[in-house]
């Protein structure tokens, strides 16, 4: 972009500079600007990114987007050679900048939303349509409104997009949207993560449907087992596709054979038959699959390069990362994020895997509001449902998972501690070669500092 195409968009004003200079890299971070790039000052809550819009030009910053700096005239004199820009507000920069040029390319993006799954799903899906598309996808969990914004910056010669959106309240998803106008929009499920922000599971559809509102022609995809999903396209039929397992679907997954670490189902796609291995365990990658293949299809991607992409992907860190360590233990680390239906579909992996025995440590969901005491004894309830051999809870909200599951009958070998330290101290304890543990609990938990001490 050009610099004067910046100041268009944003009303904003040159300080210093050329206006016919061109930007490419932008950054938020001083401490990884690299020679070239352009600065944009962020101000949070609680830290103002803009005060340092100094060093970011002493580190290499080609140029700088700030709000509410006074510059003095020996800072000037001093950076005469660099760009300066000074604009209203950063935030709201950020998101016109990010939305210009994302207007100047006319290629597929995918956005994807959803309670539970959107990062696996985004993988899946990208390795899929990068068969065929030089393809730019959301690295980590970038999803929010300044990872989405920063995400888009950076494309380049790519031919596709594909994009997470993540919210916890109204708005958020349209904002986004809006400022990465989909193509296609996925919807991976309707469940219970913000519940305690949202008031019920029918604004969380709400919130989610946002996605829709950036789109010239929309264009669902959605996962028809999902009880909230299937209901909307019952009463919504046009422009959604659908994938599923259970429910009738445009895509759906027959012979499904679920392994400790992959999975094989069959499926019609392109008007042909196609057998794919999934390289990751538990059902719910198999609905992932049948998305990506949706996706495919919509794209015009061959069925051998669909199968390919399928076959190939590999999962974001902290997500299902499973390690075997020399004694034969299984660590499966999940504890990246937590809502009650990855919880179940975790726990159902663990307790189809062979080890003779599994062992759950699971900590606090948080963002559940009024919600919290009731999912957390769900959880409980579906340790004991599937036999897990022993639970160790740890967290304020986690003594309710142990409830759960003490008055669904599971008795023996559950243990709950307020301190995750302590938790993992007792876990330590009783290892014995071959375990198979689950770590899973809500990112603020930081359950995956707990696995790198075990690893």
């Amino acid at each position: 972009m050009l610099v004067k195409d910046i100041l268009k968009v944003t009303n904003g004003k040159l300080i210093i500079g050329n206006e016919n200079e061109r930007l490419e890299n932008f950054s938020k971070d001083t401490r990884q600007i690299n020679e070239g790039d352009t600065y944009l000052g962020i101000k949070g809550e609680k830290f103002d990114g803009n005060v340092f819009w100094k060093d970011a030009l002493k580190n290499g910053a080609k140029a700088v987007i700030v709000q509410g700096v006074d510059f003095q005239s020996e800072d000037l004199s001093a950076f005469n050679e660099k760009i300066i820009i000074k604009v209203e507000n950063t935030m709201q920069a950020l998101y016109k900048i990010a939305e210009f040029k994302r207007s100047q390319y006319n290629i597929p993006v995918i956005g994807i939303t959803g309670s539970v799954g959107k990062t696996s799903t985004k993988d899946i899906i990208a390795n899929v349509v990068a068969q065929k598309y030089k393809t730019l996808k959301t690295q980590g969990n970038n999803n929010n409104n300044i990872g989405l914004p920063f995400t888009i910056l950076k494309l380049k010669d790519e031919e596709a997009m594909v994009l997470e959106m993540g919210m916890n309240h109204f708005g958020e998803i349209s904002l986004l949207s809006n400022i990465a106008k989909p193509t296609i929009a996925v919807i991976t499920n309707i469940g219970t993560s913000h519940i305690g922000n949202l008031g019920s599971r029918e604004n969380i559809l709400k919130a989610k449907l946002e996605i829709l509102e950036g789109m010239e022609n929309p264009n669902l995809v959605i996962n028809n087992d999902n009880d909230m999903l299937h209901n909307y396209y019952e009463k919504n039929p046009q422009n959604i596709n659908t994938f599923g397992i259970q429910n009738k679907s445009d895509i759906i997954a027959k012979n499904i054979k679920l392994n400790e670490n992959s999975s094989t189902f069959t499926c019609i796609c392109n008007n042909e038959e196609l057998e794919i291995t999934v390289p990751v365990g538990g059902e719910h990658f198999v609905l992932n699959a049948l998305c990506a293949c949706k996706i495919g299809e919509l794209l015009g991607i061959e069925n051998s390069k669909i199968k390919a992409g399928i076959e190939s992907f590999e999962l974001t860190n902290k997500r299902m990362d499973i390690k075997t360590l020399e004694n034969g233990i299984t660590i499966i680390n999940d504890s990246y994020n937590a809502s009650f239906e990855s919880m179940q579909a975790s726990l159902n992996y663990l307790a189809n895997l062979s080890n003779p025995r599994k062992i759950a440590f699971l900590g606090d969901m948080l963002e559940l509001g009024e919600f919290s005491k009731e999912l957390h004894e769900k959880v409980g309830k579906v340790v004991a449902k599937n036999n897990i051999d022993i639970l160790i809870c740890a967290g304020q909200n986690a003594k309710y998972i142990y409830n759960g599951a003490v008055e669904a009958g599971k008795t023996e070998n559950v243990h709950h501690f307020e301190d995750k330290q302590d938790a993992f101290e007792f876990l330590k304890s009783i290892i014995q070669p071959n375990d198979a543990i689950i770590f899973k609990a809500s990112n603020g938990m930081r359950f995956f500092d707990l696995v790198e001490k075990l690893n």
